[in-house]
């Protein structure tokens, strides 16, 4: 019995949908614009025309008829008696009239119309034709109608000859016909292919394939099914569904377990039908792992040539497998194979399995596939030597998720050969070590924690080697700070008391010290990990240790720039990059110089360090940890620089990117911050809720979580239009007594926000307290984290003094401060020059940022700013009155942008010309179309010459 549900609402298909809606519209507009949309069983073509069929509902008469499948003899004209149904009672009182002199041919298809037996001789099939014509041209008339015809595979000829003809018939009528089709299940040369082949050549049926569903979009059909779905999850769900949303929603009720039964006898049903030698064949080919070549299906089946090609050609024919390459064979699905499988009995299993396994050895294969292949046949000895041998080859690869699977295996065969170890070539501690690192790269925290706490269980302390113990309390440290959680330093101390006397062992107690200082750098403990960091870098620099002095160094810098040493940690971490002889050292420094460039204000150096670390994370294979976080080192100065857009793909990638907690935290928060800019508050709201008691146990450990977590909070209230709420998110960080870090500049900056904030809704006393609060601890930030262009952007916003505020245009047009002060700015210019009385400036300035807040897609100061020009009556009408074009008053630099307009010049070409940015000159560009009330360039060139 299956316990799947169905989701109510249709995810992954946006696009098709809009291809859909402006099928119709092309068709009320009297083109032809008919629709195919096909794609495999289960794909959701049903459910995309019941989500088409409700959105045009109320502007269009829908009409849904069904192929049914009868088997080799299909009912004539099996949609069309729904069809009619409608349309008749579409049409009421009308009908008959519309229908025309042959309106008894209905009675055909609609025996309740006949007042006697059918005289089936005196109607014509043309007659029939004409009058379904008809109909439908009445029907649209009236509004536009949609015919839905699903399951076009199973159609009969006579609905489709009936189908042709009236696609052109009704060709250049608001009529659009939207068929679905599986299109892999249309025979060569069978009548379906064929009416296909002729509609599309003749420009009657566009197609519209629905792919397999990616990641992003199964996540969030899952989440609309059961709620929430942890990365495991997901990942297996993915594995066994490939996308296919009938599949998700069927295997939901157990997505480890065995398929429902209902999935089963749907997948089976093909495969029952075929014959016996397509059979052994199909049964032969589940045995493999992927695609199975020619010659060992050949090898394995035991058929000649010309049996095996008949076999082959039956399976194929049937949907089951398919040519994966020019030499090999596979499954259409990955859940058909599994089905195959498992109905093979026990015993058949392990023979094929073995089978397999014999021959690929003899050939040479590959330790995984064997791996496989001896497990399934219940020979652990040789599945053990193999799995291990695997899992060495996949993460020597960095292919870390693969080598997982190999690990795990290799410890679950441990018990069940005698001899283990000599079998796999190492002991079980160190296996447990390899495997608990290789799951940690993977992204599975978790299982890494529990592998090596189970290590460090069955270890006894005092017949071990010293630094094998503490490079396991090493290892728990490092899980247990990738998971967010406590416990750390302390495992860290004991793993250096344990080597303190250790001969031998300077280098892993100067590695031990590099992690420790981390810790302390994250806890904010900052003058610890200055000195921890200086100890493990004099000591690494005693025996030559690079990559250690080089993360010394850089844990060194990040420390000083949250003490206000800004060109000390800038030293720092030149002195890191010099000693960053591997990889692991090249991806640390990227890591932290990134995030520490960022919090300096100097953004688009961040954008680049880190970009060049993600692309050096994915050589190594090492996207889903470290390249995970890079990436949200990516994101954050992105979102300061206001590109939205490339904010939102990134993001959309990292979720379909298994990581460890602690780094999808990370990614989560930038996650919010794009949610709240693009104003889908509701979606911002729910995600927060969902993370904050793991953000607010991540932040009792790392304080810069800690700072994250209250600048969302922020965010949102401002979203959300509550700046009294707001200011209290922004009391609790600067009144917190704990460490402060380099991060207080930024939330300092948002304060400036704020109070504009609170001032524009009416709340003037608390408007003036917060600025003083936020003034009084900029002022005690250490000198060199006051950027002098935040401290004069803060001023003028705390102050609301009009001259400092225009002097700040410049300023915040500038990449080194924040791209929503570009708007904000002009804004609270605007409302000052009202203040003036000097309405007609105001205009100016306020249209200025108007059009900056549209251009960079920001919902709240785009809406803030529509609301002020409309409570003060700032439109140009009210202004001025209604100008002419000569009339229109530009600022000096939009006359010189609209001169250079008028030369032709491109946005990059006038900031070259103007020694501004592209991106500011675009700016101008939008506030001249806006101001002279044209949509174009060429427009505004033409009004240029006018004026």
């Amino acid at each position: 019995m299956s316990l799947a549900t169905t989701s109510a609402a249709m995810v992954g298909r946006d696009a098709e949908l809009a291809l859909l809606d402006d099928a119709l519209r092309r068709a009320g507009a009297g083109e032809s614009a008919s629709v195919l949309v096909g794609g495999e069983a289960g794909i959701g073509k049903s459910r995309l025309t019941a989500e088409f069929r409700r959105r045009v509902a109320d502007e269009a008469t829908v009409l849904t008829g069904w192929c049914l499948d009868y088997g080799s003899t299909p009912a004539p004209f099996g949609p069309l008696p729904a069809i009619l149904r409608g349309v008749l009672d579409e049409l009421g009182d009308r009908a008959d009239e519309a229908a025309g002199p042959g309106r008894d041919a209905l009675q055909l298809l609609l025996p309740e119309r006949a007042v006697g037996p059918v005289d089936r001789s005196a109607i014509r099939p043309e007659g029939l034709r004409e009058t379904i014509a008809n109909l439908l041209e009445a029907a649209a008339a009236i509004r536009p109608v949609v015919v839905v015809i699903e399951d076009l595979h199973w159609a009969d000829a006579a609905t489709l000859s009936m189908l042709s003809f009236l696609l052109r018939a009704l060709a250049g009528r608001p009529v659009l016909f939207l068929l679905t089709c599986r299109i892999d299940e249309v025979r060569r040369g069978g009548e379906v292919r064929t009416f296909l082949a002729e509609a599309e050549r003749a420009r009657l049926l566009d197609r519209v394939t629905l792919d397999r569903l990616d990641a992003n979009a199964v996540r969030d059909l899952v989440q609309r099914l059961r709620g929430p779905v942890g990365d495991v999850g997901l990942a297996k769900l993915m594995e066994r569904s490939e996308g296919v949303p009938f599949f998700v929603e069927e295997l939901l009720c157990n997505v480890q377990g065995p398929m429902p039964d209902t999935l089963r006898d749907v997948l089976l049903a093909r495969f029952d039908a075929l014959g016996d030698d397509a059979k052994r064949v199909v049964r032969v080919a589940s045995g493999s792992d992927g695609a199975i070549a020619h010659d060992l299906l050949a090898t394995l089946a035991g058929f000649g040539d010309e049996r095996l090609d008949e076999a082959v050609r039956e399976a194929m024919g049937a949907g089951i497998i398919g040519v994966a390459d020019r030499e090999s064979y596979g499954f259409r699905h990955a859940l058909l194979r599994e089905a195959v499988h498992d109905d093979l009995l026990p015993g058949e299993r392990a023979r094929l399995h073995w089978a397999y396994a014999d021959a690929l050895e003899a050939a040479g294969a590959a330790p995984s596939t064997l791996a496989f292949h001896w497990h399934r046949a219940h020979d652990s000895p040789r599945a053990l030597a193999a799995a291990v041998t695997a899992m060495q080859e996949a993460k020597n690869s960095y292919a870390f998720s693969t080598a997982a699977r190999f690990g795990e295996l290799a410890l679950e065969l441990w018990e069940q050969v005698p001899d283990a170890a000599e079998v796999a070539g190492i002991e079980r501690i160190p296996l447990l070590a390899q495997v608990g690192s290789i799951l940690r790269n993977g992204g599975d925290g978790e299982r890494a924690l529990a592998v090596v706490s189970l290590a460090l269980a069955e270890i006894d302390p005092a017949h071990v080697d010293r630094s094998v113990h503490a490079r396991l309390l090493r290892d728990k440290a490092l899980y247990l700070q990738n998971l967010g959680r406590g416990g750390s330093v302390d495992l860290f101390l004991e793993a250096l008391a344990i080597i303190e006397s250790e001969p031998g062992q300077e280098r892993l107690r100067a590695a031990l010290l590099g992690y420790l200082a981390g810790r302390y750098l994250i806890g904010a403990r900052l003058e610890e990990a200055v000195a921890t960091a200086d100890e493990a870098f004099r000591m690494a620099e005693s025996i030559g240790f690079d990559n250690v002095m080089s993360v010394a160094a850089n844990l060194r810098g990040c420390s000083r720039i949250h003490l206000g040493q800004v060109e000390a940690g800038l030293a720092d971490f030149r002195l890191s990059w010099e000693h960053a002889a591997d990889h692991d050292a090249q991806l640390r420094y990227r890591v932290n110089y990134a995030d520490s460039l960022n919090m300096l204000g100097r953004f688009r150096e961040a954008v680049e360090v880190a970009e060049a670390g993600v692309a050096h994370s994915r050589t190594l294979g090492v996207e889903r940890s470290t390249g995970a976080i890079l990436s949200h080192n990516m994101v954050e100065p992105l979102l300061e620089l206001g590109e939205i857009d490339r904010v939102e793909e990134i993001s959309a990638r990292e979720l379909a990117v298994r990581t460890l907690q602690v780094f999808r935290m990370y990614s989560t928060m930038s996650r919010i911050r794009a949610l709240v800019w693009r104003g889908e508050m509701d979606e911002a709201v729910r995600v927060l809720g969902e993370w904050r008691s793991i953000a607010e146990g991540v932040a009792a450990v790392e304080r810069q979580v800690w700072y994250s977590l209250h600048d969302v909070e922020i965010l949102i209230a401002l979203g959300l239009g509550d700046s009294v709420r707001a200011a209290a998110e922004l009391r609790t960080v600067i009144e917190d007594p704990g460490q402060r870090l380099a991060l207080m500049g930024r939330i300092l900056l948002e304060g400036g926000r704020v109070v504009a904030d609170l001032r524009a809704d009416g709340h003037t006393a608390l408007a003036a307290s917060t600025a003083e609060l936020v003034r009084a601890r900029w002022l005690s930030l250490p000198v060199e984290l006051q950027h002098p262009h935040w401290a004069a952007v803060l001023t003028a916003l705390l102050d609301a003094d009009p001259e400092r505020l225009e002097a700040a245009f410049p300023v915040v047009d500038g990449e080194d401060v924040p791209a929503v002060f570009r708007p904000l700015v002009r804004l609270e210019r605007a409302r000052a020059l009202v203040a003036e009385g000097d309405r007609a400036a105001a205009v100016d300035v306020v249209t200025e940022a108007a059009a900056i807040a549209e251009s960079l897609g920001h919902d709240r100061l785009r809406r803030r700013t529509a609301e002020f020009m409309e409570a003060a009556g700032l439109n140009r009408t009210a202004a001025r009155g209604a100008p002419s074009v000569e009339s229109i008053e530009l600022t000096a630099r939009e006359q010189q942008v609209l001169d250079l307009i008028a030369e032709g010049l491109s946005n990059r070409q006038i900031g070259e010309r103007l020694f501004i940015s592209g991106k500011t000159a675009s700016v101008h560009v939008s506030a001249i179309l806006r101001k002279l009330g044209v949509s174009s360039r060429t427009e505004a060139a033409v009004a240029q010459r006018v004026r």
